[in-house]
């Protein structure tokens, strides 16, 4: 059996590639852009630009708008809000191994 990818995983592995990652630094400092303006900026053709985006849609870091025949793309932070939690964990897991650490020193330390 398959099993679908988290949105984590999803998240990641979209801002995994550095081209993708440009694109949403673009999307969050300028807004919603168009398809053809985003590739406009890149040495890429516009269909594997297209792909990108489908990879950021599919981990819910970009939406698409369409106004007449217009294709807006936007950022959408949510997802990234799973990726700060993640690392939070991480870091508090460090922490309470350092203080273990330090414990463990300072006892050294206090035998001597």
């Amino acid at each position: 059996m398959v099993e679908r990818p988290d949105s984590l995983s999803l998240t990641l592995k979209a801002a995994s590639d550095p081209t993708r990652r440009v694109i949403l630094t673009m999307l969050a400092q300028n807004g919603p852009l168009q398809v053809t303006d985003i590739a406009a900026r890149f040495d890429l053709s516009l269909n594997a630009i297209s792909k990108h985006i489908k990879t950021l849609e599919a981990a819910g870091l970009v939406t698409r708008r369409t106004e007449w025949r217009v294709h807006l793309i936007e950022v959408n932070m949510g997802p990234l809000s799973d990726v700060d939690q993640w690392f939070a964990e991480l870091r508090s897991i460090w922490a309470l191994r350092l203080d273990a650490l330090d414990a463990a020193l300072n006892e050294e330390t206090d035998d001597d």
